[in-house]
């Protein structure tokens, strides 16, 4: 029987942590020092899991995504009702949008596109949001009337693009709670259509 990889734990252990740091600090004065710090534990510890600090933020790129597709996913096994995957999604963001702060470490990636392998991540990461949204708009479509005007695809940007500009408008302190909340239930709800 094969031993479990106390590293990919380990990882796994850290990772909000170091995630929650990134979106607090940014990519640039985040130091390896504060991420353990507050891991509560030496540099070195960081070191044998991730090669660079670089490496510790991409995983935090990861990290996002992974997450809010968990948090999207769990909230598609308990929904009921007469809703759509798409509705039932964007009810729950227009309620819970930005509420953890982690796409502040997407905000922090784009000062950082210069950097290839940070590009790539948050190309991965935009690529991953747009196929779980563009499925569940297409799911929207198909049950409702078969029409896809606009395209699904748009609509799946429209939303990712809109998502921006409300957390754009909570970092600013443009828009208060509730009305970023029915900006995104009333829009959203406008792009995916009847």
């Amino acid at each position: 029987m094969a031993r479990p990889n106390l590293s990919v734990q380990r990882r796994a252990e850290l990772l909000p942590i170091v995630a929650a740091t990134f979106a607090e600090l940014g990519y640039r004065r985040t130091t390896t020092s504060e991420l353990a710090s507050r891991c509560a534990v030496q540099e070195t510890v960081l070191y044998r899991l991730w090669p660079d600090k670089r490496s510790m933020f991409t995983a935090a790129i990861e990290f996002v995504t992974e997450h809010s597709e968990a948090i999207w996913a769990r909230e598609l096994d308990s929904q009921q009702g007469a809703k759509t995957t798409a509705e039932a999604v964007l009810d729950y963001e227009s309620d819970h949008l930005g509420e953890f702060g982690l796409y502040r470490i997407l905000f922090a990636g784009l000062s950082e596109t210069d950097d290839r392998v940070i590009k790539n991540a948050l190309r991965a990461a935009y690529r991953s949001f747009h196929r779980f949204i563009q499925a569940r708009v297409d799911e929207h479509r198909v049950s409702r009337d078969g029409r896809k005007v606009p395209p699904p695809p748009l609509v799946a940007w429209a939303l990712i693009g809109l998502g921006t500009a409300i957390n754009i408008g909570r970092e600013l302190d443009l828009m208060p709670a509730q009305e970023r909340r029915e900006l995104l239930a009333s829009v959203g709800r406008h792009l995916l259509g009847p």
